[in-house]
């Protein structure tokens, strides 16, 4: 069949569903975007590439569909590079398309010109490029399947010069893969060591999600009374209301998932790769239980094995091999010591949210005083804890939730439960500051009816904020941003605190600026807060606008309070052997 290359490209896009694409219009792929329209696809235009790409890893982490990103090649496309490695470490299956300079001119160094599969080399789970015109359906079908099957972005590189070229060919027949329900021997295995464990864990992943596996982790704790931590930042990963629900691990998460899961004897590590960050001591607790049988589920090979010593790994779904294990428990699978576990499981819970709940305050280490000093010099301002603690009192059960990475988020990560899966956003473990704001405008625009919620730091907020002059347009949806404002860099400020004897170099933010201005500024709704009753009170009003297609952004004025650092396992304190003086400069001269 004749057609051009944009479009054989656009007809292979709707033959895998792909409705939606971020990123801001170039002149590199005007062929296929001026079809966009005719195709029933939305071309989202953002202020910054980056942002775009934050847009689709929120869009398809709540709704389970891939997206697209898309720019201008050269500059455009290099905007790419940070958003992309945020969706490959959160398994975020994403379609990126690089326009590339054209054939004729390539290493000539012209106009926006970089070599873009290398680029891209170390950020995708698969990459290629269109060698051919013929060929460009061929590749981005296989491009958008290996997103799906390896979970993550893929890039497709296309020379520009290869658009507006007419060929003869058959659109791709589309082929999805089963996913592996892992080995007969390994679930017999597994299944084996949880029969006869005598405190086992479960700790649930991002692939539960992925999976839709909840319920079937669900049904394999309650056989065996297990109590279910989920990994760091997977709030959602498992019911925050099922008894067996412990909370999250990692940092700043659960003191009861971290008591319970140092007492296992077997832990199912059920759709997790276990980064060495996510299980690092938490509240001055080793709790990684170094002497228990591990058995360690995941989709990629790969990751299996990859941080902790395993005794049985399971290449396969994290709800098929749930069930599999399940089915071949024995009859007495769970009994040992049953009563007592369900007893310490509630416990231990209860002191946790008695103990979370009365936190207002953050702790200066043995030798510093900055946080004593920071609420000594705004005795009025909330600190985060009071800001937190109104903000769970405000969100609906039903709320979609994003965090970005930062001191005050993340010393909210123990605070947010949620009943299903699909509905936290955080940044992952490559850890971008600017994620928060984006990634909950692309959750809104894939879930219009849900309300979401944003959260960020203002230093981080600072990265993203320029979407602000993006979102107000009549075809955005609605959204409600949570600023913590509290002028500074919090996670350096807390290890300039620690090891750095309070030399405050790059931390500080200028405190004339008012975000919640710049919103009105841009016809979008700004509210200053300072108090846990105003912020609840504001909170409560920002979602019941934005159901009335409202845009709010709350700046939540905070105390300088600091907590926990995030790396005390990479810090140590410095030593002066030669010593440093300004004297010793040399200026330069003029080139």
């Amino acid at each position: 069949m004749k057609m051009t290359t944009e479009e054989a490209f656009v007809k292979t896009l709707q033959a895998h569903g792909i409705e939606d694409a971020f990123g801001i219009i170039g002149s590199a792929f005007m062929p296929i975007s001026d079809n966009f329209p005719k195709a029933g696809i939305r071309f989202w235009d953002v202020a910054h590439e980056c942002n775009g790409g934050y847009m689709a890893d929120g869009y398809t982490r709540t709704s389970g569909k891939m997206a697209m990103i898309i720019a201008q090649n050269g500059p455009g496309i290099t905007n790419f590079v940070t958003c992309v490695k945020t969706a490959y470490w959160n398994h975020t299956p994403m379609l990126l398309v690089t326009p590339q300079a054209a054939n004729k001119t390539i290493g000539q160094g012209g106009f926006q010109e970089v070599e873009q599969m290398a680029l891209f080399k170390d950020m995708v789970a698969y990459q290629e490029e269109v060698r051919d015109p013929s060929r460009i359906c061929e590749v981005l079908n296989r491009v958008i399947t290996k997103a799906h099957r390896l979970s993550g972005p893929a890039q497709i590189n296309i020379p520009r010069d290869y658009w507006t070229q007419v060929i003869d060919i058959d659109l791709p027949a589309i082929v999805n893969f089963e996913r592996p329900s892992g080995g007969e021997e390994a679930i017999a295995a597994a299944a084996a060591l949880l029969s006869s464990a005598k405190f086992p864990v479960i700790l649930n992943g991002a692939g539960v999600v992925l999976a839709g596996a909840i319920p079937d982790s669900a049904a394999l704790a309650e056989r065996l009374d297990a109590p279910v931590a989920c990994n760091y930042q997977h709030n959602d990963a498992f019911p925050g209301s099922h008894p067996l629900s412990v909370g999250p691990l990692g940092y700043n998460g659960s003191k009861a998932a971290m008591k319970l899961i140092a007492q296992a004897d077997v832990v199912l590590a059920l759709g997790t790769r276990l980064n060495p960050f996510s299980t690092l001591p938490g509240y001055g607790m080793e709790y990684w239980p170094k002497d228990a049988k591990l058995i360690q589920v995941d989709i990629n090979a790969d990751r299996i094995g990859l941080t902790k010593k395993v005794a049985v790994g399971i290449v396969g779904d994290a709800g098929k091999v749930a069930r599999g294990i399940l089915a071949q428990l024995t009859p007495h699978a769970g009994e040992h010591g049953r009563a007592d576990r369900k007893a310490l499981i509630a416990q231990t819970k209860s002191a946790w949210a008695q103990e979370l709940t009365s936190l207002d305050h953050e702790q200066d280490d043995p030798g510093t005083d900055w946080n004593e000093r920071a609420r000594t010099a705004r005795p009025d301002w909330m600190s985060p804890r009071m800001a937190w603690r109104a903000i769970t009192s405000a969100l609906p059960k039903e709320a979609i939730i994003s965090s970005d990475i930062g001191n005050n988020c993340a010393i909210g990560n123990a605070y947010p439960s949620f009943e299903e899966g699909r509905k936290y956003l955080a940044p992952g473990l490559f850890g971008p500051c600017g994620y928060g704001f984006p990634s909950i405008v692309g959750a809104k625009i894939a879930n219009p009816d849900v309300p979401v919620v944003g959260f960020a730091g203002d230093g981080a907020f600072g990265i993203s904020m320029n979407e602000m002059v993006a979102i107000g347009r009549d075809e955005w949806p609605p959204i409600t941003m949570v600023i913590f404002r509290n002028y500074q860099w919090g996670a350096e400020k807390r290890n300039t605190t620690l090891w750095y004897a309070d030399n405050f170099v790059g931390t500080e933010l200028d405190m004339k600026v008012s975000y919640a201005k710049i919103a009105d500024a841009c016809g979008l709704k700004g509210v200053q807060v300072s108090t846990m009753d105003g912020l609840t009170a504001a909170l409560k009003q920002a979602l019941k606008d934005q159901a009335a297609g409202t845009t709010t952004f709350i700046e939540a004025v905070l105390n300088q309070e600091l907590g926990e650092p995030f790396r005390r396992d990479a810090m140590k304190k410095p030593v002066e052997v030669a010593g440093i003086s300004a004297d010793d400069m040399h200026g330069q001269k003029r080139v």
